[in-house]
């Protein structure tokens, strides 16, 4: 492995040099016409191959319902001319809420969300010309052992021990694992929740199952018992039993989608995609047998991911130069974090096929990253280019990127970590450096916060 440094190119060609002598499989191109490019969702079309991948500012108000926050951060999104706009996560039940201001559609609330869609839409209109309607993707999410629906602390509803994860979980030795009954209640919820997200307008939903959320720590649930746990087959059975009962409940032409991990970095038997001896050896058997099996079920659209942003790998992730306050230091160069994510999204394309796959990674590039996205693009190896953190910090990156030829590089993320640092901290998150006016002065009120807890 090569040691990890901070970005420091100024030129394509700089940055060439030090892929190169990575030997990272890397690619860049200056020609960013396939950016441009519109892509089919199903029965959708997006007005160009730029996503913004879910981003979540755990700002909604306490019924789940859209803040003044929320509506300015998906104002700036669709303004910023992304062809797909991956609403960020969703709860389906209270109890799977990630903290207390998670969003969370009901049909109470349903009228405000709606009113939020059709402004956004009418925002990226205007501003991208009145034939731009980028396609929306509502993400809905069960917590699992990450759940915190109260400020009073977290209330993990787990598939199966991890002595690795418990305790860092709030997880106690004698705590029982989430029943099967419970989860045989779930597709119904997420039914639900679809039902009422294509009522407010969207056009489609996300079945969460990345980060070690319950849907994605279920992929690895080998120890566990029952219809949920051991085989593959029944690892995997939950998520294939909610986009069945989503698809009955939403209709043939609502698209579903799922991004999910391919690889947790996390040792056998509580990893999924992982060798059973190296926890850093990826083992894509499993991840290919899931790709196909949703696309069977009728997944309209993929976005992969990895490892775990809780634990202590979070470069497996969104490659950082700064991380977060108690993460160390990776023995390892962002730019072969990035090259891994790059050749999961290349593999996951691959199999499946026509159904469109949004690749990440690409923040760390900063004002390269139109570089890679289009070369990606060319090579066929992912459909979207998707940017989680850097649309936090430049939410009008794709406007510029397809009307100018370049992102500037003054506004890009500089992956400092502080976004990350405050959902850590229990507080409503957004781009520290480049949105200070708003976020600067929450950034230090939790952190002072933390302290105290400490």
């Amino acid at each position: 492995m090569s040691a990890h440094e901070k970005f420091n190119f100024q030129t394509l060609s700089g940055l060439r040099g030090k892929i190169e002598a990575l030997a990272a499989d890397i690619r860049l191109q200056e020609d960013l016409s396939p950016l441009g490019a519109r892509v089919r969702v199903g029965g959708k079309e997006t007005p160009n191959a730029i996503a913004v991948l879910p981003m979540e500012g755990c700002d909604s108000l306490p019924d789940g319902s859209p803040s003044e926050l929320v509506e300015r951060r998906y104002t700036r999104f669709a303004s910023g001319g992304a062809g797909l706009l991956w609403w960020e996560a969703c709860a389906v039940v209270p109890e799977g809420r990630a903290n207390e201001l998670q969003m969370m559609l009901t049909r109470e609330n349903l009228p405000k969300f709606a009113a939020l869609l059709a402004r956004t839409n009418a925002a990226a209109a205007e501003q991208n010309g009145a034939d731009h309607h980028p396609v929306n993707i509502l993400q809905l999410t069960h917590s699992g052992r990450y759940s915190r629906p109260a400020e009073s602390g977290p209330r993990p509803i787990f598939p199966q021990h991890d002595p690795i994860l418990d305790a860092r979980s709030g997880v106690g030795p004698d705590d029982p694992p989430v029943s099967d009954a419970y989860l045989e209640s779930l597709p119904e919820r997420y039914a639900n929740s679809a039902v009422l997200a294509r009522e407010a307008g969207f056009d489609g939903v996300d079945l969460k199952c990345c980060h070690r959320y319950l849907l994605s720590e279920l992929l690895a649930s080998h120890t566990r018992e029952g219809r949920y746990g051991g085989s593959f087959e029944n690892r995997t059975r939950l998520l294939v039993e909610i986009l069945r009962a989503v698809r009955d409940a939403a209709g043939p032409d609502f698209l579903i989608a799922c991004r999910f991990n391919v690889f947790d970095a996390h040792p056998y038997p509580y990893g999924f995609g992982c060798d059973r001896d190296d926890l850093w050896q990826f083992d894509q058997k499993e991840p290919l047998r899931l790709v196909r099996l949703l696309c069977e079920n009728g997944a309209a659209l993929l976005s992969n991911s990895a490892g775990n942003p809780y634990y202590i790998y979070p470069q497996v992730t969104r490659p950082f130069d700064v991380s977060s306050t108690g993460i160390p230091t990776p023995d390892e160069h962002p730019l072969t974090s990035v090259a891994r994510l790059f050749s999961f999204t290349r593999l996951i394309q691959k199999e499946a096929g026509p159904v469109p796959v949004v690749g990440n990674g690409y923040t760390w590039l900063r004002q390269f990253a139109p570089n890679a996205g289009a070369a990606n693009l060319a090579d066929g190896a992912c459909r979207f280019v998707g940017f989680g953190r850097s649309s936090f910090a430049y939410p009008g990156a794709p406007r510029d990127i397809l009307q100018k030829g370049r992102m500037s590089p003054e506004k890009c993320c500089i992956t400092c970590s502080k976004c990350t640092q405050i959902m850590r901290d229990h507080g409503r998150t957004g781009c520290v450096p480049r949105d200070g006016e708003i976020y600067a002065k929450l950034y230090q009120t939790y952190r002072e916060a933390a302290a105290l807890r400490e």
